[in-house]
Order: C-alpha cells, then structure tokens, then sequence
C-alpha cells in the first residue's frame, strides 16, 4: 500500500502558478492521498472549491474535506436574495477504497494579536482495506508556535490512542433503528498519521511524538509512541527536505511533512521518500509504503 501526504499551498506553486492538476499528477497512483491546505471559496485563487475540482481529476477515489477554518462568505444580490457561501481551508483524504466514517478533531489554538493564526484540524477516517480497517489522519499543526504546537500533539496523541473507547463518528446497537443504512463502524487500534506538522527532527515536539532516544540503547518501538517512517525506513533522521521557504532571498530547507504509523504497523513499513520534482507548492509530496 503506498501512502502520500502533501500540503498543496491551495495550489500555489514554486513557479507562483496556480494549478491543482499538477497537485493531482504529483499524487496519483498512491493507494491513500492525504492533502492540507485545500480550499474553498477562499481569496482569490482560481479553483473556487478545490475539494471538488480534485474528486473530479481523481474519480477513481473515494473522498472526505474536513474544513476547520470555516468563515462566511455569502453574497446578496440587489433583490435581497442570499446565495450562501462558507470560505473553507482545510484537510482532505482519499483512498482506493470506501472512508467508512469520518471525523474533523479541532485542535487546541491561541489567539493571536499580530500574526494570522488559523484553527487546525486533523481529518479522520477510518478506511475499508480489503486486509481489514484501517484508521488514517490528514493533520495539519501551527507553523508559527512551538507552545501551541506542543498543545495540539498532546490533544492529537491522546485522541489518537483513545479513538477505539471513543467510538467513531456514530456508535450502538440500535444505530441501523435510526436509518436502515447506518450500521456502526467499529475504530481499528492501529492507525496512520500523514501531514504537515511544521517540527522539524530532533525539535521537542517531534520527540514528544516519538520519544527520546536512549543514550545507548536508541530509539525503541514502544506503545506509547508513534513511529517516523522516514527513520523506519533506513534514512537518517536529520536528512530529507519536504518545505522550501519561497520568501525573496531564503535559503531555508527543512523536513515538516511526515508519515507517521502506530508502533503495531512498524514493522510493516518497506520504505520512505520524497518527490524531489514536484513544484506545485512550497511542499514537497513525502511518500511511504506499509506491506499490508
């Protein structure tokens, strides 16, 4: 199974044009497409709802948007009438197969008074792989502040581990007496974690995720933590660059984006890279493949 996570800067390439079918070349052929940054109704970009033009260039795909910034942007026109809009900004998942539910978790955020700081999310969904469910997650965390990054990865471990007591996004019994369709959908232990989460290798938060290495001993596969498949696969854990700063006169390259798979899942990992060509966003589409 190949897994791919991209932040697609709603399109915006390393060129400044806009053009999702280059998002959508960079992605195709992954089994499971998780996307941050995906759009609707938001500025001035010219793909007006980005989570629709993309099911359409991928229609082989079941799909799920999860928006957590979520403002108004209706129009009026000079009868009084209301056309409704909502300006989205948001994750996105895709799979080869059905999303049996979905769920947007809101993560913890601060106001701020200087710079702009969004609501982040991280969209769940619980997929129908023919070998059995499986739970996968497109997060996206703060770019801007390790306090509140810490926040959302202590709120993000937590749900991520309590999801099987929790329940999806409907529980019970007596579900199918609601709507005769409607069954329950049991949440796997196991779990895949793709996004852009802004830390960089060796940063605190990053070993808040996948704990501190022993001074002898290194890094250990335990419960409690997840595991980063880049580093799982074999590649040092300093090496890789996913994010390219596009500000005039940057030079500044880092590993942001990730794919992270509970401690069951390890020793299913086969490999981990980057594609090194694409330039429809400041990111970098960061892939990996589970033996599953």
């Amino acid at each position: 199974m190949k897994l791919v996570t991209y932040n697609i800067q709603y399109s915006l390439g390393k060129d400044g044009n806009y053009e999702l079918e280059r998002i959508v070349e960079a992605v195709h052929g992954a089994d499971i497409i998780a996307l941050q940054e995906v759009t609707r109704n938001f500025g001035q970009f010219p793909d007006a709802d980005q989570p629709a033009r993309i099911a359409e260039l991928l229609p082989d795909y079941y799909w799920v948007y999860g928006p957590p910034v979520d403002l108004d942007a209706s129009e009026r026109d000079g009868n009084g009438r209301v056309f409704n809009k909502r300006a989205q900004f948001g994750n996105m998942l895709l799979a080869k197969w059905p999303i049996l539910s979905s769920r947007l978790l809101l993560l913890p955020r601060m106001r701020t008074y200087d710079k702009a700081n969004f609501q982040f999310g991280m969209l769940e969904g619980v997929i129908d792989f023919p070998a059995g469910p499986l739970r996968v997650y497109s997060t996206h965390l703060n770019p801007q502040s390790a306090t509140e990054r810490i926040a959302q990865i202590d709120f993000m471990l937590s749900k991520l581990f309590d999801a099987p007591r929790e329940g999806g996004s409907i529980s019970g019994s007596e579900v199918s007496k609601i709507a005769s369709e409607l069954r329950e959908v049991l949440v796997p232990v196991e779990f895949v974690v793709l996004g852009d989460c802004n830390l960089t290798p060796g940063s605190a938060e990053y070993t808040r995720i996948v704990g501190k290495a022993d001074y002898y001993y290194g890094s250990r596969i335990v419960a409690q933590h997840l595991v980063d498949t880049w580093v799982q696969s074999g590649n040092p854990q300093d090496s890789g660059v996913t994010w390219f700063d596009m500000t005039e006169n940057s030079n500044n390259e880092l590993r942001l984006d990730y794919g992270f798979v509970s401690a069951g899942l390890a020793s299913r990992v086969k490999r981990a890279w980057i594609d090194n060509e694409a330039i429809g966003s400041d990111h970098q589409p960061t892939w990996f493949e589970l033996d599953l």
